[in-house]
């Protein structure tokens, strides 16, 4: 046997054993929580391009609601602890699509408490807005959803197939039932969520404060990344190729909104660049744990039974109506009336600011918020 073959040999073999010694500290999950391991679901979130290009692109577009922009904005949570907002959304999206029933279900309780906070007057047109509102849940959903798959499609393996497509915005149905959203108002088919998305657009809008915001999540990296070490050395390129990707899938009405200005040719030559990154991340998996350990570390534990190929230890799939029957929570449009209409009543009618409650109970879960 030649040195080289030998030393080949001994490369893989310790390349096995590391996997194996990974796989033993891995803890499996309850059970396949809403969607087994040949969902749709499954093959388009636990791409790379999820956490990356996928949630950016969401949360940037989600700021074009008004409301919703009033939302956040009122906070100042975008601005002083983005990273810590990031990792709880990519933790909170993971979680849906790969953790267990017991914890979604109680991830989407405890989020209704956080939203029962995020209430009060939109600046512009005066009207209420609150974080629960179905509408503005729908919103929400549909625009992660649509911006994961778009990731997908545009960085990773490529299009899905129609059929394929129509099974990823059922799978997005089932997880609407963890919002306060009607799933029988989601899209189906990629016609349906072109027709959503015309529908939403007269109600887009852009003042300052959206433009100051779209612009900070879009340089989001350089706030989540550290500026120590190498980190620091490649985080404003890892920030610029991560904000000139996801303004290439950016539809150009979006980017005039947002006074977003990048050439056809530049959403061309990132768009390969990012598709080469992401294919090797995919297939090089402790680059991807060590991304997802930076970027949001308790989605980790959550993720990594899904790329190991670990069975949970019930390997069972449940629908949301069994798991509110087996955990005793209720529909979230439903959820937590006396608590919504105590800080309904504090904000609108007392001119206070609403409590805090939700936020303590969601650190444990979620993590801290410092």
């Amino acid at each position: 046997m030649s040195r080289k073959v030998t030393h080949e040999h001994s490369r893989r073999a310790r390349k096995e054993r590391a996997m194996k010694k990974t796989r033993s500290e891995i803890k499996p999950h309850e059970d396949y929580g809403f969607f087994g391991p040949d969902s749709i679901t499954h093959k388009v979130w636990g791409y790379p391009t999820s956490p990356l290009m996928g949630i950016v692109r969401a949360v940037t577009i989600e700021e074009l609601d008004p409301n919703l922009l009033a939302a956040v904005h009122n906070t100042g949570a975008n601005y002083d602890r983005l990273d810590t907002r990031y990792a709880r959304t990519v933790q909170y999206f993971a979680a849906v699509a790969f953790a267990d029933s017991r914890t979604v279900s109680s991830m989407a309780d405890v989020l209704v408490k956080i939203h029962s906070k995020a209430i009060g007057i939109e600046p512009v047109s005066g009207n209420r807005y609150d974080a629960n509102d179905p509408d503005s849940q729908l919103w929400i959903l549909i625009t992660g959803w649509h911006s994961v798959l778009t990731a997908y499609e545009t960085f990773g393996p490529g299009r899905l197939s129609d059929a394929e497509v129509e099974q990823f915005w059922a799978e997005c149905a089932v997880a609407a039932e963890f919002q306060t959203c009607d799933p029988d108002d989601v899209p189906r088919t990629r016609a349906e969520v072109r027709a959503y998305f015309e529908a939403w657009r007269p109600k887009l809008a852009a003042s300052e404060a959206t433009q100051q915001m779209m612009h900070h999540l879009l340089n989001g990296t350089n706030a989540v990344v550290s500026r120590k070490g190498l980190l620091g050395l490649i985080r404003p390129v890892v920030n610029a190729l991560i904000c000139k990707a996801t303004i290439a899938t950016l539809p150009r009405h979006m980017r005039r909104l947002a006074d977003i200005r990048q050439s056809r040719a530049t959403d061309v030559v990132v768009t390969l660049i990012l598709k080469v990154l992401m294919g090797v991340a995919h297939r090089h998996r402790p680059l991807l744990r060590w991304v997802f350990g930076i970027l949001a570390p308790k989605a980790l534990p959550i993720v990594e039974p899904h790329w190991q190929g670990i069975p949970p230890v019930n390997p069972v799939v449940l629908t949301p109506a069994e798991a509110r029957e087996r955990y005793g929570y209720v529909k979230p449009a439903e959820a937590h009336l006396e608590l919504r209409a105590r800080q309904h009543a504090r904000v609108f009618d007392d001119h206070q600011a609403p409590s805090d409650e939700g936020l303590v109970e969601s650190q444990p879960m979620l993590g801290t918020l410092g």
